[in-house]
């Protein structure tokens, strides 16, 4: 079990750096785009439209980042006066019965979106814009398997915080996280 932890905790840190990547990339485009537009007089739809693209992308894989980190919005003013291993069946029940609901749901209609948006070869109706409008439309469904494994890992995360203090907690610890 602690090996399947800490692989999720693996990758879910990886996404976090891309999700890092993507940011910058997105604070690059803005400043190529207003450099061009108040400096040269020249706008380009399709840098425009990547800005959203690239943030769209950003917010849906750190959802699941977010998660992990246990840096989502709660109302904290009961959760915190509870006994950790309180929490720990709280975190359990909202991943069960809030989390993975929606974000099923979300997967499923996600993916009929991406595909039809593929099928008619959607693309951005401005003149100049990006093509395949099928690419962002797949991060819905994407980030969406992605935020299950962070709920699995949440999930994970609290079984291990049940069974008491362990190596587990040594081992996360140690790696400095």
């Amino acid at each position: 079990m602690n090996f399947l932890h800490n692989a999720l905790r693996k990758l879910i840190d990886a996404m976090g750096q891309l999700c890092v990547v993507l940011m910058l990339l997105m604070v690059a485009n803005v400043f190529y785009d207003v450099l061009m537009r108040y400096f040269f007089n020249d706008v380009s739809i399709g840098m425009q439209e990547l800005e959203w693209h690239l943030f769209a992308a950003m917010f849906m894989f750190g959802i699941g980042y977010t998660l992990k980190e246990d840096a989502h919005v709660r109302v904290d003013i009961f959760y915190e006066k509870l006994l950790p291993h309180t929490q720990a069946y709280i975190d359990i029940f909202a991943a069960l019965v809030f989390a993975l609901p929606i974000t099923l749901i979300i997967m499923y209609y996600g993916y009929g979106y991406a595909i039809d948006a593929y099928q008619m070869n959607e693309g951005s109706p401005d003149p100049g814009g990006l093509p395949h409008r099928w690419i962002i439309r797949s991060v819905i469904p994407i980030s969406n398997v992605f935020l299950l494994l962070c709920i699995f890992y949440t999930i994970l995360e609290n079984v291990l915080k049940l069974q008491g203090p362990n190596e587990h907690e040594d081992h996360i610890h140690n790696e400095g996280v």
